[in-house]
Order: structure tokens, then C-alpha cells, then sequence
């Protein structure tokens, strides 16, 4: 099957500049997991932006080969809150035996002695990831309709997982969650920013002047992702229309679910959105086959049974977060904290998803922001 050979997900060579000192892993293994002890092997997932992902093959004295994922924060990072190792592998380790979907976590070091920052492994998922890529590569459209239905029915899964049963009722601060999260966008917007973008400071303006406008937000309290994308979920290879793990758990808490949905709606891109966001690839939501983005918005309303209030102020608010997250990385670049030329024109990216926050808070809607008039 076309889908199988394509987006199986494979590990490649390490990054320049993001190499691991496999002398002190292997150090480390063979000290604290014997386990996990023999002679490594390393590659790493090539995507993604933040937190850095390596797949590490142990092969063990008896023979035996055994894989694990490490995650590690980025090169360059100074905000080590947004890279909480120990906080990721905690989420993870409450889940096991809750949420199945969740991969299995091993061990969590601390110690940034070992390899730089403090990490943590866990079990590799394998199966099938889309990300970005022409649409000749695409799935067959009745597939990639199943892909999208089984991705609402994952995230309304995910809020539904009782949190006080998984000990996560700690985890965060559900009573005024909104208003926190607003605010503190509105905040690492200010901090991060380099050049002046009309747009990003409408949206902020737009969100908070909400806050005080609307009173119409109902403290609703889930387990929520944050970083809910295609390129996050591991999708079966035999049956590609059945998510099998989620990943990326860094951002996860407990708030309000429509803001979990506002983020999943920011990534998701129509064809008939500006081209300039679509150049971003977000993600491969526009492909033949894909549910539109009212749709998926529809269908995690009729899933959970939730009202259909506000969906403007969630869709703006998931844009301007993604737009923050790219500003954050770009200021990394231009600050040399980090060489990757892949964040070179993530200013480009930011302006394309301001516009289209500024453009939604304009016509009042979530999609065919262009075919609408004012």
C-alpha cells in the first residue's frame, strides 16, 4: 500500500550539532538500567521544531537488540520550563495502563552531566506519520478520510480520560486556564519578538480585549495536549484509519478542551487558505480526502457533546500560539543560539499565521476566510 512505503517513520542521521556523547550514555545506561547496557547506536527523527528526538539501538552482550526513543530539550534553549524532561516522563508514566495510546515511558535521568540536559527514553511506537509532502504521495482520498475522522475521535478520547484516576489532577490549574493562557502567549509574545508584525499584535489585542468583552467562557476542565497535529499521532500500518500512539506530551495539562481543539484547528489547514500559510505545511491536512476544517470542528463538537461557543476566539487564539512557538524559535536563530537552517524564515511563518488570525477575527470565522466578505 501506497501509504505503507511512504510515511513509515524512519529515524535518520543526527543533525550537525545535535550529536549525543554515547560514552557517557553508554555510561550511564550501564550504571543505572544494566538493562538497557551494550554497544549504541544513534539516529534521529528529523522533524519537528522543539524537543529532540533520537531513536537509540542497544545491542546487548547476549545478542539481543533493543530500541528506545530519547527526547532531550533543543541546543540553544534557555526557557527550561518549556523543555521539562521530568514533567514529560511523569505525564507519561501516569498514563501507562489509563490511556494505551500513550507510549510506555522507561527511565528519566536528571542529570544533565550525562549528555548535556536532562532526558528521559521511552518505548519506540512504530507505525505510519504524516507530515508534509506533495500530494502525489498522498494516501488514497477514502483513506485519508478515514485518517481524519479516527484524528477527532483521538482527541475527544483524550478528553475524555479521567485525570484524577491517572493521579494528574496536579498537573495543572483548570480554573481560569483561558484567561492564563492568553495572557502568558501574549506575554512570550512580547518577549521573543524581533521586527514589528501588525497582525500578531491585533490578534493580541483581539484575544484579551475577549477576555473582559466575552463572558461567555465556561470553566471546563480535561486532560489536554496542546500540540494535537497529524505529525503527533503514529497511525497503524495495517490499518492506517486507527491511531495507535499519540506523542509529544511536553505541552499537555489540565484546561479547557476547545483550546486543545483551537490548536489542532490552527494547524489545520483548507486549500483555499492564503498560500503563504499553506507554504508553511503545517500539516497534510489539504490532501484529497481530508475533512475541511469546519468539519473537523463539527464533528469533535457532535463527538463530545460540547456547545459550539466561541469558535472564532479558539481558532485565533491556536494560531497565535503556533505563530509564538515559531517566533520563539526564530529569536533562538537570530540570537545564534541555535545554527538550523530550517529556522532562517520562520518569520515568514509567523506573519502568514497572524494575518490569518487578523483575517478570522475580521470575517468572523474559522474557514473560507477569503470567499467570505467582511
Amino acid at each position: 500500500m501506497r501509504i505503507a512505503e511512504r510515511w513509515t517513520d524512519r529515524a535518520a542521521p543526527v543533525r550537525p550539532g545535535e550529536a549525543l556523547d554515547l560514552e557517557r550514555l553508554g555510561d550511564y545506561l550501564a550504571r543505572e538500567h544494566p538493562a538497557l547496557a551494550g554497544e549504541l547506536t544513534v539516529e534521529q527523527f528529523p522533524s519537528g521544531y522543539s524537543n529532540l528526538t533520537y531513536l537509540v539501538g542497544v545491542r546487548r552482550d547476549d545478542g539481543e537488540t533493543r530500541e528506545m526513543v530519547l527526547r532531550r530539550p533543543p541546543f540553544g534553549s534557555r526557557v527550561a520550563s518549556a523543555h521539562d524532561m521530568g514533567r514529560e516522563y511523569r505525564i507519561l508514566s501516569a498514563l501507562e495502563g489509563l490511556y494505551p495510546k500513550a507510549p510506555r515511558p522507561l527511565f528519566h535521568c536528571a542529570d544533565a552531566e550525562v549528555i548535556g540536559a536532562p532526558f528521559y527514553a521511552m518505548e519506540r511506537r512504530r507505525g505510519l506519520i504524516l507530515r508534509g509532502g506533495s500530494p502525489d504521495t498522498a494516501p488514497d482520498p477514502e483513506v485519508m478520510r478515514r485518517v481524519g475522522e479516527a484524528f477527532v475521535e483521538t482527541l475527544a478520547e483524550l478528553h475524555a480520560v479521567d485525570y484524577e484516576a491517572a493521579g494528574l489532577a496536579e498537573l495543572g490549574r483548570p480554573r481560569g486556564y483561558v484567561r492564563r493562557q492568553v495572557e502568558g502567549w501574549s506575554e512570550r509574545w512580547r518577549r521573543a519578538r524581533v521586527d514589528d508584525v501588525e497582525p500578531m499584535e491585533t490578534a493580541a489585542a483581539w484575544l484579551n480585549d475577549s477576555l473582559s468583552a466575552r463572558s461567555g467562557f465556561r470553566e471546563a476542565a480535561s486532560l489536554v495536549h496542546n500540540d494535537f497535529k497529524y505529525d503527533n499521532l503514529v497511525l497503524s500500518a495495517e490499518d492506517p484509519g486507527r491511531v495507535d500512539a499519540v506523542l509529544d506530551w511536553e505541552m499537555a495539562t489540565l484546561g479547557d478542551p476547545l483550546m486543545d481543539l483551537g490548536t489542532a484547528l490552527g494547524y489545520w489547514t483548507d486549500p483555499d487558505d492564503d498560500p503563504a500559510l499553506l507554504a508553511l505545511s503545517l500539516s497534510p491536512t489539504t490532501w484529497p480526502g481530508n475533512p475541511s476544517r469546519r468539519e473537523i470542528a463539527t464533528r469533535y463538537l457532535e463527538a463530545t457533546g460540547s456547545e459550539a461557543r466561541e469558535l472564532v476566539f479558539f481558532y485565533v487564539f491556536g494560531l497565535f500560539k503556533i505563530a509564538v512557538i515559531l517566533q520563539q524559535i526564530y529569536y533562538r536563530y537570530r540570537q545564534g543560539l541555535t545554527a538550523d537552517p530550517r529556522f532562517a524564515r520562520l518569520d515568514e511563518g509567523v506573519e502568514a499565521l497572524a494575518r490569518t488570525a487578523a483575517r478570522a477575527i475580521e470575517t468572523g470565522r474559522i474557514d473560507r476566510l477569503y470567499a467570505a466578505s467582511p
